[in-house]
């Protein structure tokens, strides 16, 4: 589903010193699962270092640098998203039916799910916790411009921003605009410049 609107979102990103309560919770609880023998402690790093470094941001930071590079291959991207990501061996799970949209000088993509928090995990990794939460679900179609101000990214008034909705059958990727000064960066360093806030839509790649 596609929405197009301009608007804002309230959402902090403020550093807390002492973890939050869920977080204390689950951390109690994984204490007490290693302590009764429930849970391995080394396989539950790895499933963690699974999701943080091999199903995570870094795997669609890898296709969005192969798109900048490779115009063929932004092209198939672009026409069949799930295909072109699986040459690069992601997919599965929770990124079986992929579609990328792409960024431009006078249109900015924004990815949300409405309904709850679909979310492409092959490329994207653990959604982050204000992309699952009600003000960001339901501002972002009515209010897009507030929102993307909130996260400090202000566009011009003749940028087209669209809103594309998540659903457990269809999520989405932003392909983010290469910034400029570029041109001499390798695949590997222009994937490091890619953050999740990009290919989500709530920021631009810089330098």
């Amino acid at each position: 589903m596609e929405a197009r609107a301009a608007g804002e979102h309230s959402h902090t990103h403020e550093h807390q010193a002492v973890p939050s309560d869920p977080a204390l919770r689950v951390k109690a609880l994984e204490s007490l699962l290693i302590e009764k023998g429930l849970v391995d402690p080394a396989a539950l790093d790895a499933l963690i270092d699974t999701y943080e470094n091999k199903i995570g941001p870094r795997n669609g930071a890898r296709v969005v640098a192969r798109a900048w590079v490779d115009p063929a291959y932004r092209q198939r991207l672009l026409a069949n998203a799930t295909a072109a990501i699986g040459e690069l061996g992601y997919g599965g799970t929770q990124g079986e039916h992929m579609v990328a949209v792409e960024n431009g000088p006078k249109v900015h993509n924004l990815i949300v799910c409405t309904l709850c928090s679909c979310y492409p995990w092959s490329v994207l990794g653990l959604p982050p916790v204000w992309y699952k939460s009600a003000p960001y679900r339901s501002r972002s179609v009515i209010d897009p411009r507030g929102v993307l101000r909130e996260f400090g990214l202000e566009l011009a008034e003749d940028v087209e921003v669209r809103v594309w909705d998540s659903t457990a059958e269809l999520r989405y990727l932003v392909l983010p605009e290469r910034p400029a000064g570029t041109d001499r960066l390798g695949e590997e360093e222009l994937a490091a410049l890619v953050t999740r806030d990009a290919m989500i839509g709530v920021a631009k790649v810089s330098v």
